[in-house]
């Protein structure tokens, strides 16, 4: 998407950014693209640039190098108050002697709007956030829920040309957290305003986002849809980093084309994707998600060649509710796995033998280290 956007469909550029507080750079020649009425998050681990960039963008930071254009106006040098853009913090900021009403307005009053239109447009912006029924309530009579929502309406009010999110909901609770993330994406998707977000939590970006771009030390790693970055990580950071994996290290007995095949034993196989390059002979290591690892009693059916086929005996097993974590012994390493709970799997516990496999396309060769090579349940 970032290469066939237009100026005059792009929201927000981003064009070879840097900034330093020191060495190494905290943002280090960051480019992005961001589109009209796109939901966009920065995802990565504390201290890769992310939140960094989104101050750059609001102009609460100011880049050593390259520029930052918003609908295709440089703005680089102007200032956060003359940026069309609204900023919502963790923290909510409201003003705890105001009223919901007279928070959400006060940016219309300061911009000497009318009182009618002031009420007119604060009803809206209360309403889409289903808060229509508290506008006399004080901000210490309001859930934190209800609170950050109320933050959310400030911001809408003013038609801002994007919204800028610092981990808005990084200290409300488990299940709040969820319900105001289907909210948010609502939001945004009646609004049709662009959103920035930032977050280090994959879960939260998976839910929400239209695109993600991947950070660490200061740079983008990946930039793409959720379910493309899922599927297929660019390296072996991304592939850690953005959910659970499991990590199986085989010597190269053939490859064919694309796809190395390791042979444990005579009646054993390993089957992934790679780069073309691998060289029989060499030890390279496999990434596979445990969602995507098939678990059978041993024997029970043929295994097609495409797949991946390894003897396995259960070392651990962990019910979660709607699914079953399995850790296995077998000749390539420990391998984890996770399969729905269907209530007929009394032959699937600790001890048991198993067969192991997963289709080729679900594997791939990494060639980065990995950040953590154990398997993870």
């Amino acid at each position: 998407m970032d290469g066939e956007l237009t100026d005059a469909d792009a929201a927000i550029r981003v064009r070879e950014v840097t900034k330093r507080y020191g060495d190494p750079a905290a943002v280090d020649g960051v480019s992005l693209t961001i589109a009209e009425g796109e939901f966009f998050t920065m995802l990565g681990p504390s201290g890769c640039g992310k939140t960094t960039t989104l101050r750059m963008i609001g102009g609460f930071e100011r880049p050593d190098q390259g520029r930052i254009e918003l609908r295709g106006e440089d703005v680089t040098d102007v200032p956060p108050n003359r940026r069309n853009v609204h900023m919502v913090f963790q923290s909510y900021a409201l003003f705890p002697h105001l009223s919901v009403h007279d928070n959400v307005a006060f940016g219309l009053k300061v911009a000497g709007e009318k009182r009618s239109e002031q009420r007119r447009r604060v009803g809206e912006a209360l309403e889409l956030v289903n808060l229509d029924n508290v506008e006399r309530r004080r901000p210490h009579q309001l859930s934190g829920g209800q609170q950050q929502r109320v933050a959310l309406a400030r911001a809408l009010v003013n038609s801002p040309a994007a919204l800028l999110f610092d981990e808005p909901l990084g200290a409300l609770d488990v299940k709040l957290r969820r319900q105001l993330q289907g909210e948010l994406k609502r939001i945004q998707a009646e609004t049709g305003t662009t959103f920035v977000y930032v977050t280090h939590d994959q879960d939260e970006a998976f839910a929400m986002s239209d695109r993600i771009a991947v950070m660490r030390d200061g740079r983008v790693e990946q930039l793409g849809g959720p379910r493309d970055i899922y599927a297929n990580p660019a390296n072996s950071f991304v592939a850690d980093f953005v959910g659970s994996l499991c990590w199986v290290s085989f010597t190269v007995a053939s490859q064919c084309d694309d796809i190395s095949i390791g042979r444990p034993s005579a009646d054993e196989r390993v089957v992934a994707r790679s780069d073309g390059d691998t060289a029989v002979g060499a030890t390279v290591r496999a990434a596979i998600r445990p969602e995507r690892v098939r678990v059978t009693p041993r024997g029970s059916a043929p295994i097609p060649d495409e797949v991946t086929h390894l003897a396995g005996v259960i070392a651990d097993i962990t019910f979660l509710g709607s699914t079953v974590h399995y850790r296995i012994a077998t000749a390539v390493g420990e391998i984890a796995a996770e399969q729905m709970d269907d209530g007929h799997r009394d032959e699937l516990d600790r001890g048991a033998e198993v067969q192991v496999g997963w289709h080729v396309q679900d594997a791939r060769v990494m060639s980065e280290p990995a950040a953590a090579v154990a398997a993870t349940v």
